[in-house]
């Protein structure tokens, strides 16, 4: 069996330092052995650049997902080119630089990260599922386990990619939208599923962004300078234990530290 622990969404430095000062620790909890993290706005809050990259790797994380934000800044693409650790998503069109997909030699065996971006209320790339399922044919003789992390903005999309592939992959966990929700399951051909495992970053916020200027794009429906906010930070993510021998999950479950309050005295 192998253990893994896959990190939502990592905004900004609250964000950043959240996950710096607690992963290694939830590592040691889960014997995690492969460490999967979305990094696409580690730097305030849109991109990830090498410093921060080489902070994440520095801590045990193995792969950095990304996802349409990974362009947002020049040095997040130069980012791209330096390691082949550092993914975006595989379905942007032929000649992007970057790596869509990463093959990690652990001590268990190998093991395959793909990253995928939907296309509902998302740029008009190309289609995640035929990338998908051309991507799979070419590394499923080297492998067995597959985590997809699918960067959409869909609930539909994202559970029709599951049903696309059940019992093709180990896992789809569904990024993006920075809410993290409770339908994790195991579908019976063994392929473990989230809609979203939402945001590492700070909650007195609107998705990660200060309140005040996204309140405002609502309100005037003008543009606003984004603005990542920083109180009460908290990590999301799911652990999962992937048979490699079968390459099915056994195991899934969605974390979130620390926990909201559950009364007001």
């Amino acid at each position: 069996m192998l253990n893994i622990l896959f990190i939502g969404d990592i905004v900004g430095k609250p964000g950043l330092d959240m996950t710096l000062n607690w992963l290694p620790g939830f590592i040691q909890k889960y014997k995690a052995e492969l460490v999967i993290v979305n990094g696409e706005n580690v730097n305030e809050g849109k991109g990830i650049t090498q410093k921060e990259g080489q902070q994440l790797f520095d801590i045990g994380v193995h792969v950095i997902t990304g996802g349409n934000h990974t362009w947002d800044k020049p040095l997040s693409q130069e980012f791209l080119k330096v390691d082949n650790r550092s993914l975006r998503p595989f379905n942007y069109p032929r000649g992007t630089y970057g790596n869509g997909y990463y093959i990690a030699d652990t001590k268990k065996g190998k093991i395959a990260v793909l990253n995928l971006q939907g296309r509902t209320y998302m740029p008009l790339i190309d289609c995640p599922f035929r990338s998908a399922e051309w991507v799979i044919s070419k590394f499923k003789e080297e492998v067995k386990g597959i985590i997809i992390d699918f960067h959409a903005e869909a609930t539909a999309e994202k559970q029709s990619l599951l049903y696309f592939l059940d019992g093709k992959v180990s896992a789809i966990l569904g990024t993006h939208t920075h809410v993290q929700t409770s339908d994790e399951r195991i579908t019976a051909q063994g392929t473990a599923y989230i809609t979203d495992v939402g945001m590492t970053g700070p909650y007195e916020s609107v998705i990660g962004m200060k309140v005040t200027p996204a309140l405002n794009r609502f309100l005037y429906q003008t543009p606003q300078k984004y603005e990542a906010a920083k109180e009460d930070v908290h990590i999301c993510g799911v652990f999962l234990k992937i048979d490699m021998n079968t390459g099915k999950c056994i195991e899934i479950e969605r974390i979130f530290f620390p926990e909201f309050p559950k009364s007001v005295e």
